[in-house]
């Protein structure tokens, strides 16, 4: 039975993004569609190469076409991704498609190793990835990508100014204070100075096109998070908790604060970190220490997705050591877990991206 360009364009119009509910052919995910004799081929452009869904999509495309053409047709499914942004291109970050913070309420909750570990998951699934350590009193980024010893170079600018040139580690291009100061050296700055670090990691660093920026922030609410907020429109926000009370307290402050009127941050969702004890001679086991679904009391709470539960295992601390990211390691529960939890940020930055207008620049008064 032979097939037409326009019906294969019809049947894909009965294809749904499961995240977006619509058809892929509204959504403009189909490209490159050619039919020749009983071959038919065409391109599908996922909203992101993190796409959580792909094998999905394509067993739904192929199903699609077949219930038109028959059982004989050869098709030949190439599945691509464009990171969607409702960004506009603006003066700092301008090749940046989506900005993302990644807080916390407390310290002590393994932020860092959460970002780290879902920039490093982000970059091995084929995303542009960039990683700022805004956390400019307790740096950490260069300590758990093994560049402790590495040094940013400089470039002159357009405009005659030099611009920084990023460390790139692992995939990922990377922006730290502990790059830039003595290693047994303490930063001791006022609020405004340590702001203005951050502004010059953002504004005067040359990040080229990247598809997910992520933002390392200090614990709890401070000049840092308001210096992002009000130098660049924020994309959305994740939260990283442990399942225990007190840190889920100070984590519903982290939430309220991005969702505060003036400010208005998506929250794209909570992380619970060291979610269960897990040893390494017992990998089936888990023992709640900390308590059991604390991440998901928030997140229900919050009305967010709960992205993903990280297990406490002796590997995440070694790994962040040693400066290899637990991700990094194969067929190993830790590294599954990040890598679904980056599936679920980039799914989430998606969702966000449909329907959801561009986050605005904060404007407020001294």
């Amino acid at each position: 039975m032979a097939i037409t360009q326009e019906q294969v364009i019809d049947a894909l119009r009965n294809v749904q993004d499961p995240d977006l509910k619509q058809d892929l052919v509204t959504l403009n995910m189909i490209d490159k569609v050619s039919v020749d004799g009983n071959k038919v081929a065409f391109t599908v452009v996922l909203t992101t190469p993190a796409c959580p869904l792909k094998e999905l999509i394509r067993r739904d495309c192929e199903a699609a076409i077949r219930k038109v053409g028959g059982e004989d047709l050869e098709i030949d499914i190439t599945m691509s991704s464009q990171v969607t942004t409702v960004r506009k291109i603006a003066q700092v970050l301008p090749g940046v498609k989506n900005i993302i913070a990644v807080a916390s309420g407390k310290g002590g909750v393994g932020k860092s190793t959460v970002a780290a570990n879902l920039a490093v998951a982000l970059a091995k699934q084929g995303a542009k990835v960039g990683l700022i350590d805004a956390d400019i009193y307790g740096p950490s980024v260069p300590t758990m990508f093994n560049c402790e010893h590495e040094q940013p170079g400089v470039k002159p600018g357009e405009d005659g100014k030099n611009l920084i040139i990023p460390i790139e580690q692992y995939g990922v291009k990377l922006m730290s204070i502990g790059f830039l100061t003595p290693q047994d050296g303490a930063v001791v700055w006022r609020g405004p100075m340590a702001s203005s670090a951050l502004r010059q990691f953002m504004a005067d660093t040359e990040w080229g096109e990247l598809d997910y920026m992520l933002i390392d922030l200090p614990p709890g609410t401070s000049d840092i998070h308001l210096t992002l907020v009000q130098t660049v429109p924020v994309t959305g926000a994740v939260v990283v908790t442990t399942p225990q009370k007190v840190a889920l307290a100070d984590a519903r402050k982290g939430v309220g604060m991005f969702r505060q009127k003036q400010i208005n941050v998506p929250v794209l969702g909570v992380v619970e970190n060291m979610a269960w004890f897990t040893p390494a001679e017992l990998p089936e086991n888990k023992y709640y220490i900390f308590g059991e679904n604390g991440g998901q009391k928030l997140a229900d709470e919050a009305g967010v997705p709960l992205l993903g539960q990280i297990p406490l295992v002796q590997a995440i601390r070694e790994s962040g050591d040693s400066g290899y990211p637990a991700v990094m390691k194969q067929d190993d529960i830790t590294a599954e877990a990040f890598a679904e939890l980056a599936q679920s940020v980039a799914r989430q930055v998606a969702i966000r991206n449909a329907q959801q207008p561009a986050s605005q620049k904060v404007e407020m008064n001294a």
